[in-house]
């Protein structure tokens, strides 16, 4: 029995090392580079389970990791996310109350930053609008009062505005929810109470103290206006139509009540007599309006001064989309005369017009022009028509701010633009602005008559303008036909030289019957030499 078991156990003593040198032989491992594999417990015993793992071919290695990519792709495709995220979060199409590009901001730092009142999230909480903070809470007190309403309910309104009134700011606004909460009502209920003071009830009616330093009727109200419609401290529409409708007890979501207020309000700023939109009554404010697809106050403002046709228009297209259609027939590589310009080009070329003293000597007269907007310019038998333009304090700030809320929204027209560029070409000395002062043209409250002609060029300064894409193309190409005509230019000479100086007249006047009497006296000797044969 013994020699029996001591035979078992040399048979699988051998047959154990021979299984171990036939896996070593096969697999090969290198000792450097082990595999952590561990071999399973059953394959150590001696039955029909092992000769076909003996049989099988060694294992395939598994294939070396990739090699890590270079820093620079790493950084390109962290920044190529990154955009994608930024342009899946942003809200282009909504986006209306703008930051100033740096370029025009440097014109002029101080047209595009409120002085004594904030509004919106681009200014908040800088110091010297403090003392204002303190009067809009100050007005959330008195509407509260004055209506019996709970904050909550303004609050929860502005709430469920939140995310439709961020999307309308360019610059990514860092407040907190709460904090941006707090600033639409606040923000609102003042600029409410300002509009309803000054264009319906009265401050008294709302009950302000006659003595209030800010609601009521003082200089301190022109400064708020200025403040108020500069484009960098707008409030989106809907907001104040939302919160003045729960004031009032409409329909927030159908009521439009807040343009007719903001015209009223702003309306000492405007540059013409002539208002479009009517003023707002009692009777009718309260009616349910529209508010004409307006953004916000500027844009409002903006559009009383337009004509209804360019607002119910399309948007203006982009440089490329018409200028790609048409074919470039340029003869001459170098464009260095209007000689070398094709007419197409020529008249391209030709709608910047001269000054007022060239027109002038060209024969083209100014007539102010009645009954008509500041922009209705017409040019009609060698007269142009210009209506009636007010330069009082703040037109420039008003101006620029126009200018750029066009430069930037492509959802709307350049008439100012357009109107301002051109009123640029035509001022281009105190000479021109005289000119046009003495034609009741150009009414001003600045201290020379050189202000006016440095503010037209400030204003136009670094504006991107296709003059193609402009209301008055078609006329400022009619003024430079007038203009090159040769025969009017003689006539004007003519005219100039000989009927704007009494003795000039009378000079020639002298001179024209002695030609009459030369004439006559030689008639006569021939008709008499004649006669005789």
């Amino acid at each position: 029995m013994a020699y029996l078991l001591d035979e078992q156990l040399i048979v699988f003593y051998i047959l154990t090392l021979k299984f171990k040198e036939t896996i070593e032989a096969n697999l090969r491992i290198p000792q450097a580079n082990p595999i952590a594999r561990p071999i399973p417990l059953g394959l150590y015993k001696y039955n029909s389970a092992i000769k076909p793992l003996l049989k099988s071919q060694p294992l395939p290695l598994p294939p070396p990791p990739p090699p890590p990519p270079p820093p620079i792709i790493s950084k390109f495709l962290e920044k190529i996310n990154q955009a994608r995220q930024d342009e899946a979060s942003s809200h282009w199409e909504t986006q209306s109350i703008y930051r100033i590009p740096k370029c025009l901001r440097d014109v002029d730092q101080t047209a595009y930053t409120p002085k004594i009142v904030s509004l919106g999230p681009y200014h908040r909480g800088r110091r010297r609008f403090r003392t204002m903070d303190g009067h809009k809470w100050r007005s959330l007190y008195r509407v509260l009062d004055r209506t019996g309403h709970d904050v909550r309910l303004y609050l929860d309104a502005a709430r469920f505005l939140e995310d439709r009134a961020r999307s309308c700011y360019e610059a990514p606004i860092s407040m907190s929810s709460d904090a941006f909460v707090e600033s639409l009502v606040l923000d609102s209920i003042f600029a409410l109470e300002l509009f309803r003071g000054v264009a319906l009830e009265g401050f008294r009616c709302l009950g302000y103290s006659p003595d209030d330093p800010v609601f009521a009727v003082r200089g301190i109200m022109h400064s708020l206006q200025r403040d108020m419609i500069m484009l960098e401290n707008q409030l989106p529409l809907f907001v104040l139509d939302w919160i003045l409708a729960l004031q009032l007890g409409y329909d927030p979501s159908r009521a439009y009540l807040v343009a007719p207020l903001a015209l009223r309000f702003f309306n000492p700023l405007m540059p013409t007599e002539e208002l479009l939109c009517p003023t707002p009554s009692s009777d009718t404010l309260y009616e349910a309006g529209s508010s004409g697809g307006a953004l916000h106050c500027l844009d409002v403002f903006r559009r009383s001064l337009l004509p209804l046709s360019t607002l119910a228009s399309c948007p203006r297209p982009s440089f490329r989309s018409e200028q790609s259609a048409r074919p470039v027939e340029f003869a001459c590589p170098m464009l260095c005369s209007d000689a070398c310009l094709p007419p197409m080009a020529y008249e391209r070329h030709q709608q910047f017009i001269p000054c007022v003293a060239n027109l002038r000597n060209a024969g083209i007269k100014f007539r102010r022009r009645t009954g008509v907007p500041f922009w209705d310019i017409e040019f009609k038998d060698g007269v142009l028509y210009i209506p009636r333009l007010l330069i009082q304090d703040g037109i420039k700030s008003l101006f620029l701010n126009l200018l750029v809320f066009e430069q930037c929204h492509l959802e709307c027209g350049n008439h100012i633009t357009s109107y301002l560029s051109f009123m640029d070409n035509l001022l281009n000395s105190e000479v021109d602005v005289r000119y046009l002062h003495d034609k009741k043209i150009i009414e001003h409250e600045l201290g020379s008559d050189k202000e006016v002609v440095d503010m037209f060029s400030r204003l136009c300064k670094k504006v991107v303008f296709d003059s193609d894409d402009c209301y008055l193309s078609e006329l400022s190409v009619q003024v430079n036909r007038y203009y090159s005509s040769k025969w009017n230019t003689w006539r004007a000479n003519f005219n100039h030289s000989y009927f704007s100086n009494s003795l000039a007249f009378f000079s020639l006047m002298v001179v024209v019957v002695l030609l009459l009497l030369t004439a006559a006296k030689t008639f006569y000797v021939v008709y008499a030499y004649y006669k005789s044969k």
